[in-house]
């Protein structure tokens, strides 16, 4: 069973282990420190995961990612950026897709926002995939936008508007 759920203290050990593989990281924001101490995972779970709507992936009682919508500012302010990863030993196993589904679903019933939109670096295919078969749609390739450790990626910019306003 999947549950979205606040983070909690009993998550940090797993957000160090998860986050200092980096095949796990490669494709994420360079938001994430590296290499990603304890002091990052207790900063994440009592101050980070407060800003915007941040949940926990928990699956079968295992917490094994992270789900975020940051909603934008004045005349963006019914859009919301999301974001989300899936711990590397249980990729594969639809849970990205499932949580996607719950959380934006969760978004619209609950929330003023209208559109998600959400920026993927070209070659992740995984997370393509996973945000074609929930609804999002590619909306732009943008040429060259993103740098990470040393790399120049195109972004793929997604999104999902609401069916009723």
């Amino acid at each position: 069973m999947l549950e979205l759920r606040k983070f909690e203290q009993k998550d940090e050990a797993l957000l160090v282990s998860y986050l200092n593989d980096e095949t796990q990281t490669h494709f994420l924001s360079a938001r994430i420190p590296q290499p990603y101490t304890n002091e990052s995972a207790h900063w994440w779970v009592t101050v980070g995961s407060n800003i915007g709507v941040v949940y926990a992936i928990v699956k079968d009682g295992v917490f094994v990612g992270s789900i975020s919508a940051i909603p934008g500012e004045f005349e963006k302010q019914r859009n919301a950026e999301i974001g989300y990863w899936v711990a590397k030993p249980y990729w594969g196993k639809g849970i990205a897709s499932e949580a996607l589904q719950k959380f934006t679903q969760l978004i619209f019933e609950n929330t003023d926002i209208v559109r998600l939109y959400a920026s993927v670096f070209e070659g992740n295919l995984a997370s393509a995939k996973t945000l074609q078969k929930c609804g999002y749609k590619l909306e732009a390739v943008l040429e060259k936008a993103i740098y990470k450790n040393g790399s120049i990626f195109n972004e793929l910019h997604y999104s999902r508007v609401r069916d009723t306003v």
